[in-house]
């Protein structure tokens, strides 16, 4: 129940949906029951039931009062009226043009209840996806190194859709069909309160069947929603890695366990389906079940006892004939829940995960970076395995450290705690003296420009990657950030020039161009904190060129974080960390350490330096 109040309440504030809908339910029920109400007096009048005793009394109109009597005896009224006046099939047409009238009313209202709760269901789901979506946006780097892509997808689109078509959808059935059932209840005891009582009695059965059956399908629709996250996760990576699959000939082997997943997620959704189609049968025999019981009571109340009239029970009938067709749509809707409060149980966990990095009350600013950056006996672990052990060193404004050294030792964990991407576990990280926790993250991000091995492009214009994250950026700007980065002369050989789309992740580029790219966004936001990793190590040797010259144009009188696999590239830095098993073995220039008989000196070695 709190996850479906929960979901109810992005469609807050309901001031602006309620009262609409509740006056227009209302209406469209009212004269609903209208056409049932009618039912009784006409078939007294027309086919003379009451006899002219009884209709002696209809001959004035009553007096106003808020009564079924009133009700009753203003209708047979007009109605004996019509009959004197056009005969008994006269006053059939005019009953039957009242019948038209009411009918057209109630459906022109129920049309109009149903599109303010579409438009309700609509503002609910528009809502809840924006939050779900800034809620993954906020969440720490971490989380989506521990999660799987495909899920995190699946739940932003898979599961708010079975929201929209479970819950959402059957909003109207939830706030209508209960109303329409009490009023109906309301005029089968204006008619027979024994009769309405025996009624009571046998309906709860039902309810409590369905109800059991609802228990069952939660379960099956959390499978079933999880099964479909894996599926979106293996067709992410299957999309991604296709080139790697063809090389290896695994496309039987992916295949097999896609099949497998489809599979189980057949097998899932068969099983819901059992139990789910299981409420309607379940729902129509235990419906002819009270209606023959119902006959039974009601027959003897008109025959043995006298105590119903034979049209009275017509109605009775007719009107409780019509009460199980919202009941069973609000079984229905009960059970079809079950889908949409497991798929609103998944989203609210991405909802309600809270990131690890935040900042403390009242962060400082960091405007300008003045003085260093400083790791005082920083240690960090993913997990259990610890990946960096009591690092020290500084970054002084204007130089450039590089961090070299054997794949895993530690070198892009720490370059990733400078935009505190993540939290040290022990020690910390000073920025100009003051701990990078008093501030704003977001002023430290501001201050730092990145460009990593994997060049992260969107599928926008040329213009809109460069001048990314950025306001207020013109033209001019953005084609002297790409000339300085070497970018400027390939992308004017084609048509659209800054204006044409580069694919998904950039797919319509080279490598080199890819990264050229990356370099002139660094550039223009100017920053005064500069990180790259391994911005050249996957690209051939001509592109390789261009970028290291885009690089140094980049590195000009910035503090520069390097990590770096071709050594050649970082000769010149000021200062050289060699990081191995998470802790500093060497330091020094380039020079230095080539004196050393240490895994610099090696490194260089090995690549012919």
């Amino acid at each position: 129940m709190n996850t479906y109040l929960r979901i109810l309440s992005y469609a807050k504030p309901w001031g602006r949906f309620a009262p609409g809908y509740l006056i227009f339910s209302i209406l469209a029920v009212l004269f609903g029951l209208l056409n049932l109400a009618l039912l009784a007096p006409l078939l007294d009048v027309i086919f003379d039931q009451n006899g002219a005793e009884k209709l002696a009394k209809y001959t004035a109109l009553p007096e106003f009062s808020l009564s079924k009597d009133y009700v009753v005896g203003t209708f047979n009224y007009y109605l004996l009226q019509t009959v004197n006046e056009y005969g008994k099939f006269g006053s059939l047409i005019f009953v039957c043009i009242i019948i038209i009238i009411s009918f057209l009313f109630a459906n022109v209202f129920k049309y109009l209840s149903a599109i303010v709760m579409a438009k309700a269901k609509a503002e609910t789901i528009k809502n809840m996806r924006v939050d779900v979506y800034k809620s993954v946006s906020n969440l720490h780097v971490g989380y989506f190194t521990e999660q799987r892509k495909g899920d995190i997808i699946s739940r932003i689109t898979n599961d708010i859709q079975q929201i929209e078509n479970s819950i959402t959808h059957n909003l109207k059935i939830i706030f209508r069909e209960p109303f329409t059932v009490v009023v109906y209840f309301w005029l089968l005891i204006m008619t027979s309160p024994s009769l309405t009582l025996f009624t009571l009695i046998m309906l709860p059965i039902a309810g409590v069947m369905i109800s059991e059956i609802a228990k069952r399908l939660k379960k099956r629709a959390t499978q079933s929603q999880e099964s479909l996250g894996r599926q979106l996760n293996i067709l992410d990576e299957t999309i991604s890695g296709m080139r790697v699959i063809k090389a290896f000939n695994a496309v039987g082997y992916i295949n097999r366990i896609f099949s497998k997943e489809v599979k189980n997620y057949a097998d899932i959704d068969y099983g819901f389906s059992k139990r789910y189609e299981l409420s309607s049968p379940v729902s129509e025999i235990l419906g002819a079940v009270s209606i023959s019981g119902i006959l039974i009571y009601g027959g003897d109340l008109v025959l043995n006892k006298g105590t119903l009239d034979a049209s009275a029970f017509i109605m009775f009938m007719a009107v409780f004939t019509q009460i199980l067709q919202p009941t069973k749509a609000i079984a229905g809707a009960v059970t079809q829940f079950q889908k949409g409060i497991a798929s609103g149980e998944r989203v609210f966990e991405i909802i309600d995960t809270k990131p690890t990095i935040v900042n403390i009350p009242n962060p400082r600013k960091l405007e300008n970076f003045e003085k260093e950056i400083e790791f005082r006996n920083v240690s960090f672990s993913y997990g259990s395995k610890e990946v960096l052990d009591s690092v020290s060193f500084k970054v002084g404004k204007g130089k450039t450290i590089a961090l070299v050294g054997p794949s895993g030792g530690g070198k892009s964990t720490l370059a990733n705690l400078v935009p505190r991407f993540y939290d040290p576990d022990e020690g910390e990280i000073l920025i100009d003296g003051i701990p990078m926790k008093e501030y704003d993250f977001n002023s430290i991000r501001d201050q730092m420009g990145i460009v990593t091995q994997e060049s992260i492009l969107f599928n926008d214009t040329l213009h809109n990657n460069i001048a990314f994250g950025l306001e207020n950026i013109n033209e001019e700007e953005v084609i002297k950030a790409a000339k300085i980065a070497n970018a400027h002369e390939f992308i004017m050989q084609e048509s659209e020039g800054y204006q044409r789309l580069i694919g998904d992740r950039g797919s319509k580029l080279s490598g080199g161009q890819k990264q050229r790219v990356t370099i002139a966004r660094a550039l223009l936001k100017n920053p005064s904190i500069l990180i790259l990793d391994e911005a050249t190590s996957a690209l051939d040797s001509e592109s390789e060129m261009l970028v290291q010259d885009a690089i140094n144009h980049l590195m000009k009188s910035r503090t520069s974080l390097v990590i770096a696999h071709r050594l050649s590239t970082i000769q010149n830095a000021d200062e050289i960390l060699v990081i191995n098993e998470g802790k500093i073995v060497e330091r020094g220039t380039h020079s230095t350490l080539m004196q050393h008989d240490g895994i610099y000196q090696k490194l260089t070695a090995m690549q012919g330096l």
